[in-house]
Parts: C-alpha cells; structure tokens; sequence
C-alpha cells in the first residue's frame, strides 16, 4: 500500500511540473512556482518526458496539438497580413510596421515552439517538409499553366490559390 500511494505522490508531482512545463516556464521558474529543489524539477521533468516518449496516446495529442497550434500561427499571420493590406490601402504606414513586427513576432514563436517539440532539429522531418514544399510548387505551377491555356477556369484557380499562399496570385494571360 504504502509503494502505491509513493507512486501517486510521484505522479502527482509529475503532473504538476509538466504542466507548468507546458504553460511555457523553465525549470528555474518551475522550482521557485512550487517551492521544489531545482535538481528535484529536471529530474521530474525528465520522468515525465521518459512517460511521454513510451506512451503512443500522448504522442498522437502531441502531434495534434502541434499541428493545430501551428495552423493557428498560420491563421493569425494570414490576419496580419489582412491587417498590411488595408494599412497599404489606407497609407497607414504606422500600422503596417506594426504587422510587420507582429507577423515576425508570431515567426519567432512558432519556430520556438517546433523548436521545443524537437521538430526542428529533426532532419528526416526537415526533408519530409522539403519535398512537400517542392511538390506544393510543382502543383501551383500546374496550375497556372492550365489556368493560362484554359481561360475561363483561370479567375477560380486564381482565387483557390491566392486563399492557400495566403497572398495574391496573378496568372499572366
């Protein structure tokens, strides 16, 4: 009884530095939120992310909440540049540094947070998303070519690939 009740506490633990883990603090302030030797922080960290490795659910969320957080960035920059666009159309030049700086700030944390799910540094993913990149221009270009040699379907390719580069796409005539 008294191993299964060590073990909860241990869990319980656990759970509590992962979460503020999650909420985007480090180890250091990990420690001082929860009044926990710092030594003690990184070796529950370390249990945890030892739980989270061998556990193919929490991988699945993961992965999940990744991609939504990453499509999220991608909205919101998408909305910056909405944002740049009305500032060019009402010469508001204050406002369209202000995007500018937002969309780069949005860049930054994005990366940091693919960064921090070691995604980044992941050279097989990196690749992967090489070749989907290329595959995604070959597609544009197809595209374009067909928007070009077949007229009356040009304005629908047109407005389909401006929504997915999230910018203006011109198909010369």
């Amino acid at each position: 009884m008294s191993q299964e009740l060590d073990l909860v506490k241990h869990l319980d633990l656990v759970n509590k530095v992962a979460s503020e883990y999650l909420k985007g603090s480090d180890v250091s302030e990990i420690s001082t939120n929860l009044d926990m030797p710092r030594v003690k922080v990184a070796s529950l960290l370390d249990d945890w992310r030892a739980m989270a490795a061998s556990n193919e659910a929490i991988h699945s969320r993961a992965r999940e909440a990744l991609a939504g957080a990453d499509q999220h960035y991608s909205s919101l920059i998408k909305k910056s540049y909405e944002v740049i666009d009305s500032a060019d159309m009402a010469s508001n030049l204050s406002a369209k540094t202000t995007a500018i700086k937002l969309i780069a700030d949005i860049e930054a944390k994005r990366i940091d947070m693919l960064q921090r799910a070691g995604l980044l540094d992941n050279k097989e993913i990196a690749e992967q998303l090489a070749f989907m990149e290329q595959k995604h221009e070959i597609l544009i270009k197809i595209l374009k070519e067909v928007a070009t040699k077949y007229p009356d379907a040009r304005d629908e390719i047109m407005k389909r690939l401006s929504e997915i580069k999230n910018e203006v796409v011109v198909i010369d005539s």
